[in-house]
């Protein structure tokens, strides 16, 4: 009988460090993407070879840091994202993105370093469908690490 059991992917938090007014609702989201990391390429044709090209690796790549959620009204995470979009007063943050385990404890926590607000969008409405308002946000961010369990 296996004694591990790879984590369920439904059971996480988002921490946001550093921003004013946010209460516990500020870490529930239904859904984090783009954690992400890639390395970024150059080709390089070298002349006289003609069977391949040469790829050599130039950088890390991140692409955004997309979180979801159902509309939270009037919360300090808002006000961050609003001061950031209409008065560009962009503050980087830290992020804590933490898998749990069955007891709520961190099994794995993902620190994303200086993030800001890039786009925060509201789902459609729609008089013929039943279903929650989703607020969007879009985070640029620079990279982030595993930091292990507890944080």
């Amino acid at each position: 009988m296996p004694s591990y059991y790879p984590p369920v992917g439904f059971h996480f938090r988002v921490i946001f460090e550093g921003i004013g007014g946010t209460t516990s609702t500020d870490a529930l989201f239904q859904e984090v993407s783009g954690l992400t990391m890639e390395l970024e390429e150059e080709t390089i044709i070298a002349g006289g070879e003609n069977r391949f090209k040469f790829k050599v690796p130039k950088r890390g790549n991140y692409p955004d840091l997309v979180l979801k959620r159902g509309l939270l009204v009037d919360t300090g995470l808002i006000q961050w994202v609003t001061d950031a979009i209409l008065s560009l007063e962009i503050q980087p943050v830290n992020i804590l993105v933490q898998l749990l385990n069955e007891q709520g404890s961190p099994l794995q926590t993902y620190q994303v370093v200086n993030a800001w607000p890039k786009k925060w969008s509201v789902s459609d409405f729609n008089a013929e469908e039943s279903r929650l308002v989703i607020e969007t946000m879009d985070l640029a961010y620079q990279y982030f690490t595993l930091v292990g369990g507890a944080s």
